[in-house]
């Protein structure tokens, strides 16, 4: 059951980000619910699918973890290489500077490093279901975005290398407080150490 609710949070949180892709899709739903409908529906549906996939996730991993693959310890020191510039993408993503410039889609970069790496250290189906589903939705929406001819999210200003410096640290921060006390208190599951 864990694992269904995960797949059914997949699709809406998924699919909800691929809808916005088609913009002219998306333009009409605006044009017949009104804007702020819209994104109260959109928000709605992602939060409901990002709900199902904790939850579901969570489930699936006490009652009915199913190994595919064994991976090796290397894989998972890879992995937990891969999160430190993942988290300070993701973060210059809101504070841009020569990293967003250089990137362009920061937000995406990182999604896609934290997706791989996970994808390398877990060789459970869920895992793989999991992470595999958002590289493939991370690679889509960067192939998207190449074709869509608007920027795709609000305009933020881009500074200079000392946003890029601010990233960093903030993105180190993160990545320590997901390394220690996120992933083994909230999740249970020990990154440093294992």
């Amino acid at each position: 059951m864990g694992l269904l609710l995960m797949v059914v949070g997949l699709v809406l949180f998924l699919g909800a980000h691929v809808f916005t892709s088609r913009r002219e899709a998306r333009a009409r739903a605006i044009a017949s619910m009104g804007e702020g409908t819209y994104k109260i529906v959109y928000s709605l549906v992602a939060l409901a699918g990002l709900a199902l996939i904790v939850w579901g996730f969570a489930h699936y991993r006490a009652d009915e973890f199913r190994a595919v693959w064994d991976p090796p310890k290397f894989l998972k020191h890879i992995n937990i290489a891969l999160m430190l510039p993942a988290v300070i993408l993701v973060v210059a993503a809101y504070l841009r500077g020569r990293i967003y410039t250089a990137v362009k889609h920061p937000m995406l970069a990182g999604v896609k490093l934290w997706a791989f790496g996970h994808l390398l250290a877990n060789g459970d189906l869920g895992g793989i279901i999991l992470f595999g589903s958002i590289l493939a939705w991370a690679v889509y929406d960067r192939i998207s975005l190449k074709r869509r001819t608007d920027p795709g999210a609000p305009p933020i200003p881009v500074g200079g290398i000392g946003n890029d410096l601010i990233a960093i640290v903030v993105g180190v921060i993160a990545y320590l407080a997901l390394a220690f006390a996120f992933h083994p208190v909230v999740l249970g599951i020990p990154v440093m150490g294992s």
